[in-house]
């Protein structure tokens, strides 16, 4: 079943060297579920549109990685990636943790109600007004 808030479009990039990388991942990445490949882009890059939390680009990348593939390590890249495997794995984490996000926001809220907050003066009414 896919929804769209769990549903990803990502860009691939690898080096121009060696060549015909993405044309490669393609067909390895080719029959995999929850994966789809939308095509290449250019010759080092490869479009793929894929399911939180069946996969994360950091564990496709990491696998292209271990199957012998070289990433584009540009610092826009690595920058892009960093942001997008911190995102992919809060977002993961908070899908497979409802039960303890839930949980936390109760005890908060019974924190607070027994906490005092406000404009709460502890000073005794007969002491306000004396002068």
């Amino acid at each position: 079943m896919e929804h769209a808030d769990t549903e990803r479009v990502r860009q691939l990039s690898f080096t121009k060297l060696p060549a015909a990388q993405a044309k490669e991942a393609l067909v390895l990445l080719h029959d995999l579920p929850h994966l789809v490949v939308l095509g290449t882009v250019g010759d080092t890059g490869l479009l793929v549109r894929y399911e939180l939390p069946f996969y994360t680009l950091e564990k496709i990348e990491f696998a292209l990685l271990d199957q012998g593939f070289h990433l584009d390590n540009s610092l826009l890249n690595k920058l892009r990636r960093s942001l997008i495997y911190y995102f992919e794995t809060v977002q993961c984490q908070n899908m497979t943790q409802p039960e303890q996000r839930e949980r936390s926001r109760r005890i908060f809220a019974q924190v607070y109600e027994h906490h005092a907050h406000g404009d709460h003066d502890d000073t005794p009414p007969e002491w306000r007004e004396y002068r």
